[in-house]
């Protein structure tokens, strides 16, 4: 049985310097240039993802989330309400 690998085309105009130092790099690592290429931006992808969806805090902050943590705030009317309602339609369901 084998399996079909669906691809994309990606294409960009690019200066004949770079083309010339990713061609050298590829080589000094003895890859093509497309692999060379899709290594590299695939590390950078996966790097940007990251930088956008770890939460960073200062030391402030995390004092701050710890100390909600351990001593939350009393739950007021509204939010009572909120967390009846709440259980309310995970019963129904």
């Amino acid at each position: 049985m084998t399996t079909t690998v669906s691809t994309a085309r990606l294409e960009a105009r690019i200066s004949v310097e770079l083309h010339a130092m990713l061609k050298r790099a590829a080589e000094l690592q003895g890859r093509t240039m497309t692999d060379f290429v899709i290594d590299v931006v695939q590390g950078a992808a996966r790097s940007a993802i990251e930088q956008a969806e770890v939460v960073r805090l200062s030391m402030a902050d995390q004092e701050c989330f710890a100390q909600a943590l351990l001593s939350p705030p009393k739950a007021t009317p509204a939010m009572k309400r909120a967390f009846a309602r709440r259980n309310k339609l995970l019963r129904s369901e």
